[in-house]
C-alpha cells in the first residue's frame, strides 16, 4: 500500500470549507500535521433526539459528545460539526463538544408526564465511546441513569472501551434492558488503521464481541460501511469471525459521501490509496447513479447497480450460513419507572 504524505491518526487529511460560512479561511493555507485535541463543554437543553428518518428503526437518540476522536474520514455526522461554525474535516476529530449536563438531562426527560419509554440509540450520530469517554465518563453515568430508571438502550460503538461498563451492561442484560452493537467494518489490521485510526483494533473489538455474549450482553455488529475496493471483499470472513464470537446479528451499509464527506474522502483516498483511488471512487458512483453520495430515503440504503447487488447477496449468503436460527432479543419496557414512580424507587 503505498500512502502519499498522508497524516498519521486522523481521517481527515485537511480541513473543508464550512458550507454555512459566508466568510472563512481557505483551508490550504492551515498547516495540519500536528493538531492537539481540544474539549470544550457545552450546555444543550436536551439530550434525547427524535428520529425522523423514515428509513431508520429506532425513535429516539442520544450523543454525549459533538465530534469524534475515531477520524473515520466516511463519517457521516462530519457535516453537523458545522452548525457549530467548525469545519467537518481536521475539526470534526480535534474540536470535541463535551455535554457534561446529560445525565441530568437524561433524568428530566425520563420525568416528564405522560412520556412512553421506547429504547434509545446511544451513538446516533457520534460515537459514545470515543477516546474522550475515559476521561469524562458521560457514557458510563448515562448508562446507570438508564439502568436506574429501567429503560432499554441500544449502544453502538467502534470501541472496545465499552467492556469497561461490563458491570453496568450486565444487569441490565439480565432486565432485558440493553443491547451492544460494535462497528468492525474490517479485520484487515492495516487498512483498519488507515480506515478508522483511533478506533479498537480488529482483534480487540471481536474479543469484545466474545466477552460482552459471555456476560449475557446480547450483541450485534455493523460490517459498515462497505467501501468497494477496499473491504468490499471481506463480509464473509468477518461474518464467519464475528458469529464464532457470540453475535447474535449483523447489520451493514454501503458507503455515502453526502456534503462535506464527499471532499475529505476524496483527500483521504488520493493520500492513503493513490494507486487505486480513482478505481474505488468510480465503484462507489456505480452505487450512486454517477454520484458519491445519497440521500434519498430508504435508496440510500439500497444503492443500485451490479456492486451494490454483488454486495446485498453476500450478505445474504453470509447470513443464512453463519447467522441461520440466531435470534436478537428485543428490549423491554415493561420495568421502567417514571414520573409517577419517583417516591416508589427511593425503596427499591
Amino acid at each position: 500500500m503505498e500512502q502519499r504524505d498522508i497524516i498519521k491518526g486522523q481521517g481527515a487529511q485537511r480541513n473543508v470549507v464550512n458550507r454555512f460560512e459566508r466568510y472563512t479561511f481557505d483551508p490550504e493555507e492551515e498547516d495540519l500535521d500536528i493538531v492537539k485535541t481540544s474539549f470544550t463543554e457545552v450546555f444543550p437543553k436536551t439530550i434525547v433526539n427524535k428520529v425522523k428518518s423514515e428509513d431508520l428503526p429506532m425513535e429516539y437518540s442520544m450523543n454525549p459528545y459533538q465530534g469524534c476522536e475515531h477520524g473515520c474520514s466516511y463519517c457521516f455526522a462530519r457535516p453537523t460539526h458545522e452548525y457549530w461554525g467548525y469545519s467537518a474535516g481536521v475539526d470534526f476529530e480535534r474540536k470535541i463538544m463535551v455535554k457534561k449536563n446529560a445525565p441530568e438531562l437524561l433524568e428530566q426527560f425520563f420525568r416528564k408526564r405522560g412520556y412512553q419509554p421506547a429504547p434509545i440509540l446511544m451513538s446516533g450520530n457520534t460515537d459514545c465511546y470515543q477516546p474522550a469517554e475515559r476521561q469524562f465518563e458521560i457514557t458510563r453515568k448515562l448508562l446507570k441513569v438508564c439502568l436506574d430508571y429501567r429503560h432499554p438502550v441500544h449502544v453502538l460503538t467502534k470501541n472496545a472501551l465499552v467492556l469497561r461498563d461490563i458491570d453496568i451492561l450486565k444487569p441490565m442484560a439480565e432486565q432485558n434492558l440493553v443491547s451492544v452493537s460494535l462497528s468492525i467494518p474490517t479485520m484487515n489490521e492495516e487498512l483498519r488503521r488507515t480506515m478508522e485510526p483511533r478506533t479498537s483494533s480488529a482483534a480487540n473489538k471481536l474479543k469484545a464481541v466474545a466477552l460482552l455474549a459471555e456476560n449475557g450482553i446480547p450483541v450485534n455488529v455493523m460490517v459498515a460501511p462497505i467501501i468497494p475496493g477496499l473491504n468490499s471483499d471481506e463480509p464473509l470472513t468477518i461474518l464467519k469471525a464475528i458469529s464464532e464470537a457470540g453475535a447474535q446479528n449483523f447489520g451493514y451499509t454501503l458507503v455515502r459521501l453526502n456534503d462535506s464527506v464527499e471532499p475529505v474522502f476524496i483527500k483521504w483516498i488520493e493520500s492513503a490509496f493513490p494507486d487505486r483511488a480513482q478505481k474505488v471512487l468510480n465503484l462507489i458512483r456505480s452505487m450512486r447513479g454517477g454520484k458519491l453520495g445519497e440521500k434519498k430515503y430508504f435508496d440510500r440504503q439500497k444503492g443500485e447497480g451490479n456492486i451494490a447487488a454483488m454486495i446485498h447477496n453476500t450478505f445474504k449468503i453470509g447470513r443464512k450460513k453463519f447467522f441461520e436460527g440466531k435470534e436478537f432479543p428485543k428490549l423491554s419496557t415493561a420495568g421502567f419507572t417514571g414520573a409517577k414512580d419517583q417516591q416508589l424507587r427511593l425503596f427499591d
